[in-house]
């Protein structure tokens, strides 16, 4: 049996709301979690193999010209080693997120330091790691460009103008209040816990892959494309993530690397990046420099948003960081204009990282809207509620669903905003206070999931959806043991193998909601079989604890299963709801930090986020994901930069002792709500994504906090405190 649907009309039914079992919602525990914290659960460089062998890759170490050759005898006569390989299959780069195909590839040409170009196989780790640090390339440097900044730089207009309306330039100068300033935010990295790696092995054609992906359905395609194999010869497994946030949503050089020599050598070869590597050579956040125009009336109303966006990308690859995403819905202004540009650079791949768009430009718009709320002298929360459109105005397309100003009320009271104490001092510390909202793109991919009702009662889940540490196995089995009334005990969930149905996979926070939604759709079916069996429509069908009732009839569900298993396939595909309506989810930021007088450092002492997206499916791996995404913000505002020598490109802080993501000192007590929300537009849960909200905008709450304690407006993020000490003031 099989289910479809093609979101082409809302749902308004709420069936979840009609659902006895009440589980879903809950904070229920993740199903995996004890298999995590005892060490059991396999992530991709744990599942080693008989005979297995090591590969180490080489990485270039000039930003742009040739690799002519390598000194492979005198490495393969080293104790242990056992192939020294390269060629034109390597991967240049990573595949970017649902590529679906092979990203550049080729050593021959090199375009940035750290891009892998060989790789050294030997018997143990440490033999290929000595052979990779001994082996000698033969390269021919050519002529680089390594800084976005430098001048004479070649910049790309893709499009002339994104988006336009009206005239921005005449709403500048009729305006009562105007912003025109300037805003930069460096590159970030994913550093996400659980390095990039790859086990491969043969049997004969079949290549059997265990490798740190998110996207397991396009990551198929995209090593079947490098290989240039069938895709049905690949298959791939990845149960558990430790972690992607965007870095594995397409495969790495270690996957096709390791599936190479596997082949070459006929034995398992497992390669695993060093920390340096990932950060050299797989994804970082391009850096950004942003202009804002905003143009206000006398109440404070906007009435004009320019916003320019310029990023770096390596020549050839077509992402581009999709900075201005949320500037055209998320305010009122008839008077619109939006442009992005690129510079060509001989610097690691850009591409997705965490709330790829907004996390960035968000930041920079919610520093902007700041410096308006200054220059009116109207509070940061009215403004922002003063300019909530009713419809979307760079398109003109109704809302879903809109919860902002539900969200800004909400956290404000929940914050305590309108008894904040202004000029506090602690001590040596200035306190302030800071605001922003957030917004977030929402949709689904396509997403198919198979649901077995067994003849004992128990219900299997099974798709190829990964699940990447947001709580994927917990949300799944909900849903199936809400809609078919049977108890966390007899649920069982089966991920990340590509032989299962497939699924949109995680990423672009459509995860949930995608894959979901497929499990529903599922365990709708399965209702109405059992309701059949009965004699009742499925809408008069109560399901719980393994009970089915009807007209106050009570039947064990086994009665109603009989001796063979019951299976469906449910399947969902965006359709005319995501095209014809603009799909968001909303939420604000509220935080207190405190700066001291005498050293500039910055101390976040108290943060808050409001947020609605939808029907929230667990509350506890939902408030988890955005207190990630909160501490996400708050490196964004105070500590995280990827630094490049200008002069070669290469990355200086590519490791996590330099790369300063927030730790625990740097983190104080977080608090998160939720909005009471559905939206039938969405899918026919009603719920939307929650991965990202939680990082966009919520850097800027803090750099306006900054302001408000000590005047001084930081616009070259992160708020270091080189930033801060010339305009502190005299205490």
């Amino acid at each position: 049996m099989n289910a479809h649907l093609k979101m082409d009309k809302p749902d308004t039914r709420n069936r979840l709301d009609d659902m006895a079992q009440g589980i879903l919602g809950t904070t229920m525990d993740r199903p995996e979690g004890p298999l995590k914290v005892t060490g059991t659960a396999t992530y991709a460089h744990e599942a080693h193999q008989p005979g297995m062998l090591h590969g180490v890759l080489v990485r270039a170490t000039i930003a742009r010209g040739t690799l002519d050759g390598v000194e492979a005898a005198a490495v393969e006569k080293m104790p242990g080693v056992s192939k020294v390989m390269w060629g034109d299959k390597f991967l240049r780069n990573p595949a970017q997120g649902t590529a679906n195909k092979a990203p550049v590839q080729g050593s021959a040409e090199i375009y940035y330091i750290g891009q892998p170009v060989a790789l050294v196989v030997a018997e143990t780790f440490e033999a290929a790691r000595h052979g990779a640090q001994a082996l000698e390339l033969r390269m021919t440097p050519a002529a680089a460009v390594p800084d976005a900044k430098a001048d004479g730089v070649k910049v790309e207009r893709p499009d002339d103008k994104q988006s336009s309306m009206g005239d921005l330039k005449a709403a500048m100068k009729d305006a009562a209040f105007t912003v025109d300033q300037r805003y930069t935010t460096p590159g970030h990295n994913s550093a996400a816990m659980e390095p990039h790696s790859a086990i491969a092995w043969w049997d004969g054609d079949q290549l059997t892959l265990r490798a740190s992906n998110q996207m397991l359905k396009y990551n198929v395609n995209e090593v079947a494309d490098s290989l240039e194999i069938d895709p049905e010869n690949v298959h791939l497994l990845a149960p558990y993530v430790g972690g992607g946030f965007g870095s594995k949503l397409g495969i790495s050089p270690d996957a096709v690397a390791a599936a190479l020599a596997a082949k070459e050598l006929g034995a398992p070869v497992s390669v695993m990046l060093t920390r340096q590597q990932v950060f050299e050579n797989v994804m970082r956040r391009s850096e950004t420099v942003q202009h804002f125009q905003l143009a206000a009336d006398k109440d404070g109303v906007l009435t004009g948003i320019g916003h320019t966006a310029r990023v770096s990308q390596l020549p050839d690859e077509v992402f581009a960081e999709p900075v201005t995403q949320a500037t055209p819905f998320l305010y009122k202004g008839e008077n619109r204009e939006t442009h992005m540009e690129i510079v060509r650079v001989n610097q690691t791949c850009a591409g997705s990282v965490r709330a790829p768009g907004e996390a960035v430009g968000l930041t920079a718009l919610e520093i902007a809207m700041d410096e308006l709320a200054i220059t009116t002298g109207l509070d940061p929360v009215e403004l922002r509620k003063r300019n909530i459109p009713e419809r979307s105005p760079g398109e003109d397309k109704p809302f879903s669903s809109h919860k902002l100003a539900e969200a800004l009320d909400d956290g404000a009271a929940a914050f305590g905003w309108a008894d904040r104490e202004r000029g506090a001092t602690d001590g040596e510390w200035l306190i302030g206070y800071g605001m922003s909202s957030a917004a977030r793109v929402n949709m689904i991919g396509e997403s198919h999931a198979r649901v077995t009702l067994k003849p004992d009662g128990s219900v299997l889940i099974e798709t190829d959806m990964t699940d990447i540490g947001t709580g994927t196995y917990a949300i799944l089995a909900q849903i199936a043991g809400e809609m078919l009334g049977v108890s966390q005990d007899r649920l069982e969930t089966r991920l990340g193998d590509s032989n299962l149905p497939k699924s949109a996979g995680s990423g672009g926070s459509w995860g949930a909601s995608s894959a979901g939604s497929s499990v529903y759709l599922a365990c709708e079916k399965l209702r109405q079989t059992v309701a059949s069996k009965l004699g009742c429509e499925e809408g008069d069908l109560t399901l719980k604890d393994g009970t089915a009732t009807f007209a106050n009839k009570q039947t064990p569900l086994t009665d109603l299963i009989g001796d063979a298993p019951l299976v469906v396939e449910g399947a969902i595909e965006p359709g005319k709801t995501q095209k014809e309506f603009r799909q968001a989810t909303f939420g604000a930021f509220f935080c207190e930090v405190g700066v001291n007088s005498v050293t500039g450092e910055v101390r976040l002492r108290r943060m808050h986020g409001s947020f609605a997206a939808g029907r929230i499916l667990n509350a506890k791996t939902a408030r988890s994901q955005c207190l990630g995404g909160m501490t996400f913000g708050i490196g964004m505002a105070l500590t995280e930069e990827l630094i490049q020598d200008t002069r070669d490109g290469h990355l200086v802080n590519h490791d996590l002792a330099e790369y300063h993501i927030p730790v625990n000192a740097d983190v104080p007590q977080l608090s998160v709500n939720f909005i009471e929300e559905r939206d039938p537009y969405a899918n026919p849960m009603q719920a939307k994504g929650i991965g990202e909200l939680g990082i966009c905008g919520a850097g800027a709450a803090i750099i306006n906090a900054i302001y408000d304690a000590i005047g001084v407006r930081v616009r070259d993020l992160p708020a270091t405190m080189d930033k801060i000490l010339p305009g502190l003031p005299d205490v």
